[in-house]
């Protein structure tokens, strides 16, 4: 089991998990988080940090295959996030809009640490 960041981070990106995390295993695009699920050690305590409950671990039914793909492949590019970071000035607007992966996703990369 690994968890897995979904849809509602994007544009949201509380960064709350991040200084939960013990292994580190976050990383940073423009406008979401992704969570490493060969670095995620199934601890679970990124999942409740969440304002957002973005965080859902990969047996839920909304963990579906493309969202652990989608989290494993840009953990490979972003860079590593440790720190948290004041959100988007709209975060709570866009907390909880749905279609956010086709309306707003965004491939590039974060600040990072």
């Amino acid at each position: 089991m690994t968890f897995v960041v979904t849809d509602n981070c994007i544009r949201c990106k509380y960064m709350d998990c991040v200084e939960v995390c013990p292994v580190d295993c976050f990383y940073e695009g423009d406008n979401m988080l992704v969570i490493h699920p060969d670095e995620c050690i199934d601890c679970g305590v990124c999942e409740p940090e969440c304002p957002a409950e973005a965080i859902i671990p990969d047996t839920n039914a909304g963990a579906t295959a493309a969202w652990l793909e989608l989290n494993r492949k840009y953990a490979q590019v972003w860079p590593n996030i440790t720190r948290k970071r004041e959100p988007p000035a709209d975060a709570k607007e866009m907390d909880g809009v749905t279609g956010k992966l086709e309306k707003y996703f965004s491939e590039a990369p974060g600040e990072g640490d």
